[in-house]
């Protein structure tokens, strides 16, 4: 138990009012049972408790907050440990006193450096004593533990838990003391300190990474493009900085470029145990290094071709690039200046050939590029409008001179042809208008003519037809021609239909009513001739007339047919029944004398010739 030591004063009015020290130590011994049971902060504060926490300490206390005061200067035994905690979370500050000895504990006191938090009594509330930002972010845990919300980098200070423990030998002070550590993730680290340009081969601060507000402090690692950039000597030198705080990191990158540095993205990444994924925004640097090599570009949408304008593009591979250059065109140099390109206007087939580029300061570092101008002329030997008599030849011929080998196609009135339109023998089908189309890559190229075939009209067809309800005819005149011939009649009759006029042909209906047959005659005419065609027409009445005449003929033709057939069938039996009873009769006759015989043989040869020129008569 530590031993209190109160003031001079204190000790000289304790030392006139109580007993002799030994048996005033024992008879503290004797009454501590009794005395530590119900010493508490609160019964401090009465008279008689009061008395009685004097004559056991051996010293006058005067009130509860002397007491406080007392263990506050006290001598105590202590042993430090530390706590972790999470930053924002509430940590729990252990009171070591053991679990057994809670409820022997009477008075508790938190506290941290000589700054008092709180204070509980045995059975009583616990009073807060902070004033400062610690008053609503403190509490007492029934274990005794001391609660904290919200933990910040800034609690990290000891804090002293002191308890008044009441023992069979009398009452004990004991402090628990504990180091609070609060554990925080960085922020998000960014790089500071940028280099403006990196130089090939030369060593240069790229920047400096700074990880902030951390404990422990983070970890930094350099990455060029997302990959982990590792010591490497002459070339990659990565040296750990001296932050302001202990709770911040920092790192600086030495570097030394290369050509495929342009572009990279560079980075740094802060790793931690309480957090993962912290990287910076990336950055990328100007790389500096002297050109090298050239490129002639042709800036175009499509090959050259002629007469379109074509640009050259010289393009270097150092940075900064130049911005002059010298152009090689057709032997001759053009300098530009602040500008990398050269346009040819109107470039012509002519032009075709190698073009060149160079530095102006280092004539030996050139490019070349080969051009060749696409072009295409298309020549028909034909005029717009092309006029033939019907018999005669179209002899045509195109022209194609091209770069290339073109695609040639033809058309006929917008229909595609399979071959090109050469005709020996030309008719009025033939008429109409051509298109020629030739193509090669983006080059197209357009001819075309018009065939008028002309001639005198000639009538191909003349015919007569009964119109639907068979009371009228209708006459059909269809002939060929050009320039369109001029139809006409001999008779006055209705025009039913005038098809146009179509490739040299021409088609006219009229209608009529003949009462008495006709002889009709069409004619068409045109510059070239005339042409008539006569065709009779019979009148409706007299058609009825041959129907019904047709119509008894033929029943007249059929009745006679069997007449005829009759007759010679009765004439073949009668004739055979005379000559069966004439031989039955010489027969008998010549059974009597040979004369007879010889006689009846003539005659039978005279009936026979008779009966054979019947017969042959039959048949006529």
């Amino acid at each position: 138990m530590a031993s209190l030591v109160p003031p001079p004063q204190e000790q000289s009015e304790a030392r006139g009012a109580a007993s002799p020290p030994g048996k005033r130590g024992a008879a503290n011994r004797e009454a501590s049972s009794e005395i530590n049971s119900e010493w508490t902060a609160d019964a401090l504060t009465t008279p008689t408790r009061l008395r009685d926490a004097e004559d056991f300490f051996g010293f006058r206390i005067g009130h509860i907050d002397t007491f406080i005061s007392i263990l506050s200067r006290a001598g105590v035994s202590s042993l430090e440990k530390s706590v972790i905690g999470l930053y924002g979370e509430t940590v729990e500050i252990p009171c070591t006193v053991g679990a057994d000895k809670i409820d022997n504990v009477t008075l508790t006191k938190w506290k941290y450096e000589n700054v008092d938090l709180l204070v509980k009594s045995k059975g009583k509330e616990t009073v807060v004593l902070a004033t400062d930002e610690y008053k609503d972010r403190i509490s007492l845990a029934a274990n005794l533990s001391l609660l904290l919300t919200g933990a910040k980098l800034t609690d990290q200070h000891t804090f002293t838990c002191q308890a008044l423990i009441t023992t069979n030998i009398g009452p004990d002070i004991k402090d628990f003391s504990h180091a609070l550590i609060v554990h925080k993730a960085p922020e998000a680290p960014f790089i500071t300190e940028k280099a403006a340009e990196l130089e090939i081969g030369k060593l240069t601060k790229l920047g400096k990474c700074v990880a902030k507000n951390a404990n422990p402090p983070a970890k930094i690692v350099w990455l060029r493009n997302n990959k982990t950039l590792m010591p490497e000597e002459n070339r990659t030198v990565i040296n750990a900085g001296n932050p302001p705080s202990p709770l911040d990191a920092e790192s600086t990158l030495l570097y030394s470029a290369r050509k495929e540095d342009k572009g990279a993205q560079f980075s740094c990444r802060a790793e931690h145990s309480l957090a993962s994924g912290l990287v910076s925004p990336p950055q990328t640097f100007v790389i500096n290094y002297s050109t090298e090599k050239l490129v002639l570009e042709v800036i175009s949408n499509s090959p050259p071709v002629e007469g379109n304008d074509v640009t050259l593009k010289c393009v270097a591979d150092g940075n900064p690039r130049p911005t002059s250059f010298n152009f090689h065109v057709k032997g001759n140099v053009t300098k530009v200046e602040n500008s990398d390109n050269y346009t040819i206007t109107n470039i012509s087939r002519n032009d075709s050939g190698e073009y060149k580029c160079s530095l102006i300061d280092h004539p030996s570092i050139e490019a070349a590029k080969n051009i060749v101008v696409q072009f295409l002329d298309v020549k028909l030997n034909l005029d717009k409008t092309v006029i033939r008599r019907a018999g005669d030849s179209l002899n045509l011929s195109v022209g194609i001179d091209s770069s290339a080998k073109p695609t040639v196609s033809w058309t006929k009135g917008g229909v595609k042809m399979n071959k090109e339109p050469k005709i020996a023998k030309l008719t009025y089908s033939d008429a109409g208008l051509y298109e020629l189309e030739v193509t090669m890559g983006p080059l197209s190229r357009k001819a075309s003519f018009h065939l008028t075939v002309e001639g005198a009209p000639v009538i191909r067809k003349l015919d007569d037809q009964n119109d639907k309800d068979g009371h009228r005819k209708v006459l059909i005149c269809e002939a060929e021609g050009s320039p369109k011939p001029a139809v006409s009649w001999n008779i006055n009759g209705t025009l039913i239909d005038e098809k146009s006029f179509d490739n040299g042909t021409i088609k006219h209906k009229i209608s009529v009513m003949p009462s008495a047959n006709l002889s009709v005659a069409c004619t068409v005419s045109n510059l070239f001739g005339i042409d008539t065609r006569v065709i009779t027409v019979s009148s409706l009445f007299e058609d009825v007339k041959v129907d019904k005449r047709d119509s008894s003929d033929d029943d007249d033709k059929t009745k006679l047919v069997v007449g005829v057939v009759i007759g010679l069938l009765v004439a073949a039996l009668v004739i055979g029944t005379a000559y069966w009873m004439y031989m039955k009769k010489s027969k008998q006759g010549s059974w009597k004398t040979g004369e007879k015989e010889n006689g009846s043989s003539e005659e039978e040869k005279k009936l026979e010739e008779k009966m054979e020129e019947n017969s042959q008569k039959a048949d006529v």
